[in-house]
């Protein structure tokens, strides 16, 4: 409980919270264009990857049109085809490439900041001149350099990090929902 709530104060620091607020205002400008995010991650983090989209595609807080989001963890018949013929580091790098669009989003969870298939995804996103963000753990490993902004949680307890991964997720969903209210001049 203790490491919980240090590493929250660790995160309510200015710069922190800037930087979630500059990944919300990415991904609001993008989905607000018509543009989508594709979301990725392994084990706890695909699960993450798979909440984010639902709280665009479905709804957050207040009802409002679906924004274009994907996770691209939750196809087994693309997920396995794609492993067994080109390997599980390219399962969502060959997704990217699929799906992602100039001006799309590559949103990318990791709580290592080094998993092999987000690597390779981030990479792709890059090629095909996707925006790439990443949200990490540990000292945002490979990832962080590679992305366009990385929100890094400084801890190496997986546990930790995934919780305040969603708890960020949902603080990029009151963001991107803030936004949608002021460009639809709702509330």
């Amino acid at each position: 409980m203790k490491e919980k709530i240090m590493l929250l104060q660790r995160l309510s620091e200015v710069d922190f919270l800037d930087k979630v607020n500059e990944a919300g205002e990415i991904l609001g400008r993008a989905v607000l264009a018509g543009k989508k995010i594709l979301i990725a991650g392994n084990g706890g983090s695909a699960a993450d990857a798979q909440h984010f989209a639902a709280e665009l595609v479905g709804r957050y807080i207040f009802e409002r049109e679906s924004l274009g989001a994907i996770s691209l963890c939750v196809d087994p018949s693309v997920i396995t085809s794609v492993s067994n013929d080109y390997g599980y580091e390219n399962v969502f790098s060959r997704q990217v490439y699929s799906l992602g669009n100039k001006g799309d989003v590559f949103f990318g969870i990791s709580t290592s900041g080094n998993s092999c298939n987000i690597i390779n995804a981030v990479r792709e996103a890059k090629n095909r001149e996707l925006k790439v963000l990443g949200l990490l753990g540990n000292d945002g490993g490979v990832i962080a350099k590679e992305c366009d902004m990385a929100i890094v949680v400084p801890s190496d307890s997986t546990p930790r990090i995934q919780e305040m991964h969603i708890f960020i997720i949902h603080l990029l969903c009151e963001i991107i929902d803030r936004m949608y209210m002021e460009k639809n001049n709702v509330g």
